[in-house]
């Protein structure tokens, strides 16, 4: 048995080396971001000599509204109407961004779904796993705006574009979660009715897709919040949607209906985030 000494002695040994590892983490990791900041040329006299003209900019985007005409006509400056004076036109290409998330989200989704299974080690052989994963980490690692730009071009511009831009991306990403999810699953019903004479889809179907399927839909819910984001994004490019609308008012220096816009997209994310957690926290109540 070790002595009182020896005990402290190694106790020691291990708080230096503790401390040194730390140390060096540290020191790595200033020197990394240091690095970095240099690349990117972040300093705080670029953003000291860019601010100013930031705040100017974001000052022209505040609308000039007045109290005492605020209700009036669209005709009138200074009132709502004024401000929102294309609303059933922003409306439209709102509803068409979330149409474009929505039907790209479930297209994902209904690929990742089938496929996730086909990526989980605990449930096919470790090459097709690998094999599928890295396909996962092909489609999520390109961007969804890159995607977007090679399918206008092969498609042109439009929202068929920007639904199979954001359709791969979410392909990749969500089977990655998914099939996470699957190798974290609890095999041994798998293995009951494997044991009874069930075949691997059967035992799939009935024992596991039970289990993970409140997570798919937590997991598809959060992605289709990201994709309302995306679809607005990649809307720049040609790629359909408030996006498309949003690029020309910037392009022109249209201060009042870049506000205008961005205030839809902001009150219309919000919405439909709010609706997604309901439905998640909805999903996770009957696991």
């Amino acid at each position: 048995m070790a002595s009182p000494e020896e005990i402290e002695t190694a106790w020691r040994a291990r708080r230096r080396a503790r401390l040194f590892w730390f140390a060096f983490g540290t020191v790595a990791f200033f020197a990394a971001f240091a690095i970095s900041a240099q690349v990117a040329e972040l300093s705080p006299a670029a953003l000291i000599a860019g601010a100013p003209r930031m705040g100017a900019y974001f000052g022209q985007l505040i609308p000039d509204l007045r109290w005492p005409v605020l209700f009036a006509g669209a005709e009138t400056p200074g009132s709502l109407a004024y401000w929102f004076y294309r609303l059933d036109i922003w409306l439209r290409l709102l509803l068409e961004t979330s149409q474009m998330a929505a039907l790209a989200t479930l297209l994902g989704a209904g690929l990742a779904l089938p496929l996730s299974f086909f990526a989980s080690a605990n449930l096919v052989s470790p090459r097709l796993a690998f094999t599928t994963r890295r396909l996962f980490d092909c489609l999520r690692s390109i961007p969804d705006i890159v995607y977007a730009l090679v399918l206008v071009w092969a498609f042109g511009v439009g929202p068929l574009a920007g639904i199979l831009a954001i359709m791969l991306h979410t392909l990749g990403a969500l089977g990655k979660l998914l099939a996470d999810v699957v190798e974290n699953a609890d095999l041994r019903a798998r293995e009951a009715l494997i044991a009874a004479g069930g075949s691997w889809l059967q035992a799939t179907r009935f024992a596991v897709l039970p289990q993970v399927l409140p997570n798919f839909l937590s997991y598809a819910l959060l992605r289709f919040e990201i994709n309302v984001r995306g679809a607005t994004v990649i809307g720049v490019v040609g790629a359909g949607g408030i996006g498309q609308e949003l690029y020309a008012v910037i392009s022109f220096n249209y201060y009042q209906e870049i506000s205008a816009i961005v205030v839809l997209i902001i009150l219309t994310v919000s919405v439909i985030d709010l609706a997604s957690e309901w439905l998640r926290s909805r999903a996770m109540s009957l696991q």
